[in-house]
């Protein structure tokens, strides 16, 4: 099976979804069912680094790439979640090609990057260093997030940066960066995911979204608009909608 990054940098798509609570079989229901790629959100949600680990290791195993939501574009999270076994970050709120240029040198080690040298998971518990490096060097992921209107005016050149793999666009944030907090239709924020999409093409890096709500139609109509780096709802969402979804069928037949 080709590599995340394989699948990516060759122009494939790639399905994965947020992981925002500390279960393991979560993970492991999520990578089972297909999906490509799971985030551990520590950006969003309470998860702590070692409960982050513990789902990275069930998506591993059965068989999803497990990357990391960031908190911030923190070069010691970074270097703890890539020790961890991480296999690529997504960083948030990039705004501009500096900042990008320091999550990729924050994942890397010197001379092209910036991270210093520890032994943990990733590198097998010490017993295999050389080939963590050549991996990290050849497979490792980089994903910027464009979710504030200042990125979108810099998107040409956050994307040009080398290391920068593909790119999310973070509606809801996107959204209150305008003043209009998850109101997508107005016409501010559709003239901005205009904007990326019409620039962000020609950068070569693959275009992701996050499609917040389970809602297979919405998902269908982001597919079909070019996206390939696609987030399909979140643990709790699609926990919640199938929950109420049940509940309204039951009451819909039983109480009347």
């Amino acid at each position: 099976m080709a590599s995340l990054k394989k699948i990516l940098t060759s122009g494939g798509s790639a399905l994965g979804s947020w992981l925002t609570l500390p279960s393991p079989a979560i993970a492991e229901i999520m990578a089972r069912a297909g999906y490509d790629w799971l985030a551990c959100d520590l950006e969003h949600a309470s998860l702590t680094l070692s409960e982050c680990a513990e789902l990275m290791r069930a998506a591993s195993l059965a068989g999803a790439t497990p990357l990391v939501r960031l908190s911030d574009n923190d070069p010691i999270q970074i270097k703890r979640v890539m020790d961890a076994g991480a296999q690529g970050i997504i960083v948030p709120m990039v705004l501009n090609a500096e900042q990008a240029r320091a999550a990729v040198a924050a994942m890397h080690y010197p001379p092209r990057g910036t991270r210093g040298v520890g032994l943990f998971r990733a590198q097998g518990y010490g017993a295999s260093f050389p080939e963590y490096k050549r991996w990290l060097a050849e497979e490792s992921v980089c994903i910027v997030q464009i979710e504030h209107i200042e990125a979108v005016r810099n998107l040409e050149s956050i994307l040009a940066v080398d290391g920068v793999d593909g790119y999310i666009v973070g509606p809801y944030d996107l959204s209150a960066s305008l003043g209009f907090p998850g109101e997508f239709d107005r016409p501010e924020v559709q003239a901005a995911l205009a904007e990326i999409e019409a620039k962000g093409p020609f950068s070569g890096k693959a275009p992701g979204i996050h499609v917040v709500e389970p809602d297979p139609e919405t998902f269908a109509r982001r597919l079909a608009q070019g996206y390939r780096f696609v987030a399909y709802s979140l643990d709790i969402r699609m926990l919640d909608a199938s929950s109420r979804q049940g509940v309204a069928t039951f009451n819909q037949h039983m109480k009347k």
